[in-house]
């Protein structure tokens, strides 16, 4: 028998343990996550509510937010925040327990949120941020140094795979696309390129040395060292603190810059307090649309004023092309109670080139900053380790990490999403029928195929006409890495229906070394000669010049037959040298003096040379991007300079003519903002010795109606020649300029000013100025071309009004002293 004191424990017992029950059953639960919908960023802060009731709280410092209800107060469920459109959520109230993730879109930031405005103090938060710039930007240290961990994934979006599949030819890698399609945000996006890397990163402000030792990457879609490098932390630029950010090949105000009241209206919507530390809560607007400016908000520690996140934006308004949405946040974290550091970038870009709900790309970045040390002697004995002021160091089988070695090392987990990219990048890219596909648009966009071992290609050179070899015909073909990773070889055959002449070239190229760079070249050419040529635009040699050529210009041919050597080796990180050796015969076929004109004594052949010459090139930092085979200068923080020294020999191999040629160039791109970049140039040379025009300093003159940067476009070719001569180029792209008045055009301004002095000595005026040709030297006198015109027609497009200023002394070929010249460059 129980005792009557214990029953009454009991019965007591089971009755609070059904009423829990009861209340547990009836009882309403939602959780949620509030997120930007484009960079999946958590959004403090922001207010949600049940409509039409008192019921409602703040989303906590992780976005975070959560109801325990008896009952649901309403159906419907809001959320606001400062620079988002307002979200309703719709309840499922037959339901007890919800769990969402809110994807909120973006608004603008002068409309207002349910949070009380409790502070209005505006310019003071920002003047209070910009006098405590030094004390809180993290390169006031005198080094540091952390672990980052970088992750860069790029999507293609709005690919409709089953309207690509109605094209037979198409379906099969169609059908295999939608297999391996993804979905997020609502949009249909096929993952192509995701790449982790773990590095250490050091710094040292005095003197200024960078070092990173690339530990670990894995890289999904693309296998290249040198994109491996660019993806590291040494190019991680972005600074809040700076008066200026970059955002592609601009320079947008930091709402933070010393003159940010100028650009930026500002509003104190809040403050907070997270983790016993109180903030305000920022916000900024550009004072003007259409400039070079963020929109976004930011959290302020109250008593360092140093920024705790800072949200930036960059909407449509702005004049960068093709852009729907950029987003750029940074976190910061205290490492002691008044020390902050940098924990958390990302970046998110979203690109329609062809417009809006069209294919385009969504690029996502993020880094993360672990185990930061700040001013400590093991940061200046690895930086001592430096050769240069920067290096790149990338370990050895950095890319051959496991699976499990990147579970343990990530700073945070990969998304579900994420998990799933590299398994299908791996589908795609080994599948026969995705590798056809890729191979033919590359042969599209670029002229070049691979055909097993070898390559065709460009097939722009396919194809042309001129006025000496009529309608002409060529085909290259050369090998690819597959052949040999060291050499290619690549020849061409061409005929010229007109002159009934086969012409040709072969060449064969070595490389034996990266790192330092170090190649051996030779080829062999007997073929007409196009001019000078540079690398990004038209040729003559192309199809694209049949439509573009300048009428009532004499055209000028020569035919080249030529042996040529080259030696190149990176002597220094900084420095390179090319030796050259040259055995060449000219001869000129129309509007040019003839070789009969210039009569050899001895066993010379006349117009027939062999030079040995060198170049040293200094170009400090400078970045590539490379092939297996070749690279692509991505320019230099600093100014480059070559000097190019030559000698003619004469009697070797019937050569003619002994001289010596010296001439030296420095260049450099300059941005000034907010007032956009320039590009300069400054060059000078001399030939020592009495020669024929084909071997003196022939001034480059362009007779197409595309522009030449490089060239002097309302100068012809071979106008000019001299022995002696120096130059300046200057281009000042502006930006918006005049048109920030018309922002929807989206237009861009700038001027161009290319100015040369030259002069010919009598032996070589006595020699080349014969009768019935009009050769011509500037004679000490001053070239000057000036130009200014309109940039980014339709993105893409610009044109180009140029006046021949100077000399006004000297003719003029068709007595034309103004012209318009259009081009096509892609740019952001």
């Amino acid at each position: 028998m129980i005792p009557l004191k214990l029953y009454r424990s009991l019965v007591l017992l089971f009755a609070l343990l059904a009423i829990v029950s009861i209340a547990t059953a009836q009882q309403k639960i939602i959780r949620g996550i509030a997120q930007d919908s484009q960079s999946e960023e958590r959004i403090p802060f922001a207010s949600v509510s049940f409509k039409n009731t008192t019921v409602g709280k703040l989303t906590d410092s992780s976005g975070t937010f959560s109801f325990y209800l008896n009952d649901w107060p309403s159906d419907t469920l809001e959320i606001t925040c400062v620079g988002y459109q307002p979200y309703r959520y719709m309840l499922d109230k037959r339901k007890d327990t919800i769990n969402i993730t809110l994807n909120m879109e973006r608004g603008t930031f002068n409309e207002g949120a349910s949070v009380k405005v409790k502070v209005n103090k505006r310019l003071l938060v920002w003047r209070k941020i910009v006098q405590h710039k030094p004390e809180n930007d993290r390169y006031r240290f005198n080094n540091f140094s952390y672990e980052l961990y970088n992750k860069l994934e790029l999507d293609l979006k709005n690919i409709n795979f089953q309207k690509f599949g109605k094209f037979k030819p198409l379906k099969p890698i169609s059908d295999l696309i939608n297999s391996n399609i993804d979905t997020a945000e609502g949009i249909k996006y096929l993952p192509t390129f995701l790449t982790e890397t773990l590095s250490d990163y050091y710094y040292q402000k005095k003197p200024l040395k960078r070092r990173e030792i690339i530990k670990a990457a894995n890289i999904s879609g693309v296998q290249n060292e040198s994109v491996l490098k660019l993806l590291g932390g040494m190019d991680q630029v972005i600074n809040v603190y700076n008066n200026f950010i970059p955002v592609f090949d601009k320079q947008f105000v930091s709402p933070i810059s010393d003159n940010g009241d100028y650009y930026y209206n500002y509003r104190v919507v809040d403050t907070q307090l997270i983790s016993n530390q109180r903030f305000f809560h920022l916000v900024f607007t550009p004072r003007r649309q259409g400039g070079d400016t963020f929109e976004g908000d930011c959290w302020v520690h109250v008593g360092t004023f140093a920024i705790q996140r800072m949200n930036l934006r960059v909407g449509k308004a702005a004049n960068i092309n093709f852009l729907e949405n950029l987003s750029m946040i940074q976190e910061y974290k205290m490492l002691n109670d008044s020390t902050w550091f940098l924990s958390k970038d990302k970046f998110v870009v979203d690109l329609s080139p062809v417009g809006k709900d069209r294919p385009g790309f969504i690029a996502r970045k993020t880094t993360t900053y672990r185990k930061v040390i700040v001013n400590d002697t093991s940061v200046i004995n690895e930086v001592s380790k430096n050769k240069i002021m920067e290096e790149i160091i990338t370990l050895p089988k950095a890319n051959e990490k496991s699976k499990e070695f990147w579970t343990d090392v990530r700073h945070e987990p990969l998304t579900k999403t994420e998990s799933g990219i590299i398994k299908m990048i791996d589908t795609l890219t080994n599948a026969p029928v995705f590798q056809k596909f890729t191979r033919t648009m590359a042969f599209i966009g670029t002229g070049y195929k691979d055909i097993g071992n070898y390559q065709i290609g460009p097939g722009f050179n396919w194809m042309t006409s001129n006025g000496w070899e009529g309608f002409r015909v060529r085909f290259d073909v050369a090998t690819n890495k597959h052949f040999n990773k060291k050499f290619k070889f690549h020849t061409y055959l061409a005929y010229g229906f007109g002159d009934k002449k086969l012409k040709g070239m072969g060449e064969v190229f070595f490389l034996p070394f990266k790192s330092p760079r170090t190649y051996l070249y030779a080829s062999y050419t007997n073929d007409l000669d196009w001019g000078q040529n540079y690398y990004g635009e038209v040729s003559q040699d192309n199809v694209f010049a049949l439509a573009i050529r300048k009428t009532g210009i004499p055209i000028k041919n020569l035919k080249i037959n030529e042996k040529r050597f080259e030696f190149f080796n990176e002597t220094l990180p900084w420095m390179s040298n090319l030796i050259t050796v040259t055995h060449k015969t000219t001869l000129p076929l129309r509007n040019l003096l003839p070789v009969d004109s210039f009569p050899i004594t001895g066993q010379g052949k006349p117009f027939t040379n062999f030079e040995v010459a060198l170049r040293i090139r200094f170009a400090y930092l400078e970045r590539f991007l490379e092939s297996h085979f070749y690279r692509t200068s991505l320019g230099s923080g600093y100014p480059i300079g070559e000097i190019y020294l030559s000698h003619g020999f004469a009697g070797i191999f019937k050569s003619s003519y002994k001289y010596t040629k010296l001439s030296a160039s420095v260049s450099d791109y300059v941005n000034v903002p907010p007032l956009g970049n320039i590009s300069w140039m400054v060059y000078a040379g001399k030939t020592f010795g009495t020669l024929p025009y084909i071997l003196l300093d022939i001034a480059p003159g362009n007779e197409l109606y595309y522009y030449n940067k490089y060239a002097f476009n309302m100068m012809n070719r071979w106008e000019f020649i001299h022995d002696k001569y120096a130059g300046i180029n200057i281009e000042h792209n502006i930006g918006n300029g005049i048109f920030r008045l018309f922002p929807k055009l989206r237009l861009r301004q700038f001027w161009t000013a290319k100015t040369l002095w030259g002069s010919l000595s009598p032996a070589n005026k006595a020699l080349n100025f014969k009768q019935g040709h009009n050769f011509q030297s500037l004679d000490g006198n001053t070239y000057l071309e000036l130009g200014t015109g309109i940039d980014n027609i339709f993105h893409v497009f610009r044109v180009d009004f140029v006046w021949r200023v100077l000399p006004s002394s000297v003719a003029r070929v068709n007595d034309k002293n103004f012209g318009i010249f259009g081009s096509f460059r892609v740019a952001f």
